[in-house]
């Protein structure tokens, strides 16, 4: 097998749940268990096994970090700053969807989460990585109007 002589990035998914409440809209966030950025608040999301579609592997970190299935999702976007992850060259695929107040949805932390909740979208603890600006993306894809 013939291999190139580039680096070899690692490759990531962010899952961005945005509940459209009455009040302020409210976006999924977990807790890190672990490092980096241990105890920090963060998106859903994880790295991509080497086999696995993009799209595959957000539906399965969501389930891994907060129990949901079922949710659609739709790509929003690619992060790749040189230095968005501590832990190396690592490119990140948003995924996303607008859910509506009325959708019922009962997550709970798993895997790397210590914890997660529904945080108001205009008042965000500190976040891990670069998730602020992923998460400014995604709500202006997701709310044309936000």
């Amino acid at each position: 097998m013939y291999t190139y002589h580039y680096p070899r990035p690692a490759v990531s998914v962010d899952i961005i749940l945005i509940q459209n409440q009455p009040v302020s809209p409210q976006i999924l966030l977990i807790q890190r268990k672990s490092e980096p950025f241990q105890d920090m608040f963060a998106l859903p999301g994880g790295f991509v096994g080497i086999d696995e579609p993009l799209k595959t592997a957000a539906l399965r970190e969501l389930k891994e970090e907060t129990g949901l299935e079922g949710i659609p999702l739709q790509q929003i976007y690619a992060f790749g700053a040189p230095h968005r992850d501590p832990r190396g060259r690592v490119i990140s695929i948003a995924y996303g969807t607008l859910i509506e107040h009325n959708q019922s949805l009962h997550p709970r932390p798993a895997s790397d989460a210590s914890s997660l909740g529904w945080f108001d979208l205009n008042h965000l603890p500190p976040l891990a990585f670069d998730h602020a600006q992923i998460i400014r993306k995604g709500a202006a894809v997701l709310q044309p109007s936000a």
